[in-house]
């Protein structure tokens, strides 16, 4: 995609307004839906309605498939709850080699309303040092085994050892931090394994490095044409944007400016045509805004980013506090579609 192909769809629209918008040709359905568009942004900056036969609208309009093949809710994203088998996540919640442990907070989390969960041996915060190949596999393993048997399960992992390892025993999704490019041979797993992948923005592949020397012109266009590019290389070996999801990667070598307008901008990535994913939960940008120093209690301003980035069109959220983040939702939802009373 070119640079002069790229529109930013603004004047969004939800509900009974949405509808209304696109019966009568005032607004474009925002992938398929339920949000709606009215104007855009073109790559010159003016704002404008939306062009008609622009070369951009179809993925902007196009309803999405199924993501590895989890029904989507009415008007709101699925929610995917953190598993760190890791004893130094960022957010505090790392449970170490505690199989036990990871395996019941799955359980909790998928009890609370969560559609699929995150599972993750190696900590990929600012900083962090990498661990061995064997030792991340020796802390998932028998995590994904258990989860995999009662909900969608997703590896969290940038190696491609892991990848074979965590799929064969039942994980349906590789979320690779790197994009696929810390490890040469990631790429020819996901390929030919066909299964479902999230491929996330990040400035390097080294964790130790990422939040060196940031510089954007432009962050939320930049982070698209990275991840445009990503797809493309992946569409080159056979894997179709029907399979990708994509990350802009909150956090990862971006500063609180640089964050914020990721989320509020996130409509941009829709022009790639595939699932969104938005992982900000409890992330050190939420802490600086809000004055909050404990990860861990981070969950107001978590659940504000959320819901943004559920109102700008994210189709998954990644989580750490699955339950309030699911009710928060579900309200969105009900505000915008209404809710039955059950009889």
């Amino acid at each position: 995609m070119t640079g002069e192909e790229w529109l930013e769809p603004l004047g969004l629209l939800n509900g009974p307004a949405a509808f209304a918008a696109i019966r009568d040709g005032l607004a474009l359905p925002l992938q398929g839906g339920p949000i709606a568009f009215s104007l855009v942004r073109g790559p010159e900056g003016g704002v404008m309605p939306p062009p008609e036969d622009h070369p951009a609208l179809g993925r902007l309009t196009r309803a999405m498939p199924d993501f590895a093949g989890m029904a989507r809710h009415r008007a709101r994203p699925l929610v995917m709850g953190i598993v760190n088998c890791t004893p130094d996540s960022f957010s505090g919640d790392g449970l170490g080699g505690g199989h036990a442990a990871a395996i019941a907070q799955g359980q909790a989390m998928l009890e609370a309303g969560a559609d699929l969960l995150d599972i993750g041996g190696e900590s990929t915060r600012p900083d962090s040092a990498p661990v061995s190949v064997e030792e991340e596999i020796a802390r998932v393993l028998p995590v994904i085994r258990e989860l995999a048997k009662v909900a969608p399960v997703s590896v969290d992992t940038r190696n491609a050892r892991t990848m074979v390892a965590a799929l064969e025993a039942g994980a349906k999704i590789v979320n690779d931090v790197s994009g696929l490019r810390h490890d040469a041979a990631a790429l020819r797993v996901v390929s030919q394994a066909r299964c479902p992948v999230v491929i996330m923005h990040a400035l390097t592949t080294d964790p130790r490095t990422m939040q060196r020397d940031i510089h954007y012109e432009d962050a939320a266009l930049e982070v698209a044409r990275f991840l445009e590019a990503r797809v493309e290389t992946l569409e080159r070996l056979g894997i179709p944007r029907s399979r990708i999801a994509v990350d802009p990667g909150i956090g990862f070598g971006k500063r609180v400016k640089d964050n914020l307008a990721l989320v509020a901008r996130l409509t941009l990535l829709a022009n790639i045509g595939c699932t969104i994913l938005l992982g900000a939960s409890r992330k050190t940008f939420i802490g600086r805004v809000t004055g909050v120093v404990q990860a861990g209690e981070r969950v107001a301003g978590s659940l504000a980013i959320a819901l943004a980035g559920a109102a700008n069109g994210a189709h998954i959220i990644r989580v750490h506090d699955v339950a309030e983040t699911a009710r928060a939702l579900r309200m969105a939802e009900a505000l915008a579609l209404g809710f039955e009373e059950p009889a």
